[in-house]
């Protein structure tokens, strides 16, 4: 799913009021950090992801959760990723993306 710059920039504000569910630490993009992230997104559509480590590779890292749980990555900011997967069914969805 590709994202507009108008519907990242929609989902970047919405992604100001949440806090941060799952945490990357020092032993880096784990199976459990991948499973957490990735149920965290079957239940909230949209997560941040908080860098404790590997500050240096957010980017890199972001991008490979982003495949890994086939979400997409709508921004990261500083030691913060935000992720976004929207959910099958339109009655069940949080967030209504603008076109």
């Amino acid at each position: 799913m590709e994202l507009t710059s108008k519907q990242r920039a929609y989902l970047r504000g919405e992604a100001q009021t949440i806090d941060p569910i799952v945490m990357i630490g020092k032993d880096g993009l784990t199976a459990n950090v991948t499973a957490a992230l990735d149920e965290a997104l079957t239940h909230h559509e949209l997560v941040k992801v908080k860098f404790q480590q590997y500050k240096e590779d957010v980017k890199e890292i972001a991008f490979r959760c982003a495949e890994l749980t086939s979400s997409v990555l709508v921004a990261t900011t500083g030691f913060t990723a935000v992720f976004y997967r929207m959910k099958e069914k339109s009655e069940e969805r949080i967030y209504s993306l603008p076109r």
